[in-house]
């Protein structure tokens, strides 16, 4: 491709087509997050750090692990539950605490195959 001249001035922008696809940069694609998380982070939020170190206690009844994610970190059970679920699935919980993320995502398969 030559460089546009003065007299003929840069071709019109009007039509948009396809973004051009470039090959030079190797990485991960936006379906693979290889030690990223969903958001493009590098490293967990505190908050998911703190909801793994709740799965990692053993709790003598439901109660009382109930109790602890509302007072400790400030949010529903509900919510505790549903953060969990993402938080599994993260690469970065699997680097952070592996031991704790396969247990739970092999609970969850299992419950998962039951039904």
């Amino acid at each position: 491709m030559t460089a546009p001249t003065p007299e003929s001035g840069p071709e019109p922008a009007s039509e948009p087509g396809p973004e051009p696809e470039t090959t030079s940069e190797p990485g991960p694609g936006p379906a693979s997050h290889e030690g990223r998380g969903p958001a493009g982070r590098s490293e967990l939020t505190e908050r998911d750090r703190a909801v793994l170190a709740v799965e990692t206690c053993s709790w003598p009844g439901p109660g009382a692990k109930e109790r602890v994610i509302r007072e400790e970190l400030g949010i529903s059970p509900t919510r505790y539950y549903q953060l969990l679920g993402v938080l599994i699935d993260d690469p970065l919980a699997l680097a952070h605490d592996p031991v704790t993320v396969n247990r739970l995502r092999r609970i969850r398969d299992a419950r998962r195959a039951r039904r």
